[in-house]
């Protein structure tokens, strides 16, 4: 439970920084009411505790203080967050639904679905990209393995009987660590949970040995020496941890992988209504304190706009794409 503790109070750090934010333009929605009129739900895919929901609520913070609505955040998780995204898309397009964005189910899971009750490009309307966070490839304790090519031998020497956690089938944890053991030519067996707080406390106690987790969950951990890195996903290594190397580095060649969270509404939502929400997060997002805060927990600031935010999507579900076709994940 002190994982969980932890992200809860950076979310709650987050909050109350910000909690003078000063109210935004008046916008009006198609029946002339000024927005927000009356609550506004921000869904989140996924159970409490975990990034997507960490994030959600900040902007839900945010937006609350500087519009004078109360917006909220409502958890529905499972499903690898296909569930609790639909609910966003089948909402009224008035802005009074909004969805704590995801690549899991927004640009990977196209991938693997192949009944999927949306689609991303056609059913969202991109609103602003909070932030990009790369992840620590992390092992239990009682994993002999110190870095990645220990690790890769371990598990050729026991092809099948490694776990490793994920939040779901179909999201970034899944397809990250397929594609890290298709690349190392191992094979390891998939435990899928309903979000990451779940399996970070399934990998703390032994119940399965590797998992990707973000820095700002692990960090505390592997000063505890609760669990233990043995490689990043970033591009290059992250100030929070500069003496973990990536996973690059230590020879898988152009292994890159980053989670991000952002928020959206339904397609056909007024546009006066996605500015709005827009310029409240991208004001709070420009401040310095808000940026030092983000950057020292370990994730790197989004700040992309709609038409940005759209295209920056575009070229996730592509990546996917050539990830599983990669991997040789196929469509269920």
């Amino acid at each position: 439970m002190r994982l969980i503790y932890h992200r809860l109070n950076f979310a709650g750090v987050l909050c109350v920084v910000f909690a003078g934010a000063a109210s935004a333009q008046t916008a009006s929605t198609g029946s002339g009411q000024a927005y927000p009129s009356r609550l506004v739900r921000i869904i989140v895919p996924f159970v409490p505790g975990g990034p997507t929901d960490i994030q959600g609520r900040w902007a839900a913070q945010q937006l609350s203080n500087a519009l004078g609505q109360n917006f909220i955040v409502e958890n529905r998780g499972g499903g690898g967050g296909v569930p609790g995204t639909e609910a966003v898309v089948r909402a009224a397009p008035d802005g009074y639904t909004l969805l704590a964005g995801n690549p899991g189910p927004l640009t990977v899971s196209p991938s693997v679905n192949a009944r999927m009750p949306y689609d991303t490009l056609r059913d969202l309307a991109p609103i602003f990209l909070i932030a990009r966070t790369a992840s620590c490839l992390c092992v239990h304790p009682s994993v002999p393995a110190k870095g990645v090519k220990e690790f890769i031998a371990l598990a050729k020497a026991q092809p099948g009987k490694i776990n490793y956690g994920s939040p779901g089938v179909g999201t970034v944890g899944h397809f990250a660590t397929e594609l890290f053991a298709t690349q190392a030519g191992i094979r390891m067996n998939h435990v899928p949970y309903k979000g990451a707080a779940q399996y970070t406390i399934d990998l703390i106690a032994g119940h399965i040995e590797i998992a990707i987790i973000q820095f700002a969950g692990c960090a505390p951990l592997l000063q505890q020496n609760k669990l233990r890195a043995i490689g990043a996903t970033s591009e290059k290594r992250t100030p929070l941890l500069p003496q973990l190397p990536t996973i690059a580095e230590q020879g898988i060649s152009g292994f890159v992988s980053y989670n991000w969270n952002g928020v959206l509404a339904p397609a056909k939502t007024p546009r006066e209504v996605i500015t709005r929400v827009h310029d409240v997060l991208a004001k709070q997002m420009s401040t310095q304190e808000v940026r030092d805060l983000f950057v020292g927990q370990g994730h790197e600031v989004g700040g992309l706009g709609p038409e940005d935010y759209a295209s920056f999507i575009r070229n996730e579900i592509e990546k996917w794409a050539r990830v599983a076709k990669a991997a040789g994940i196929q469509k269920q």
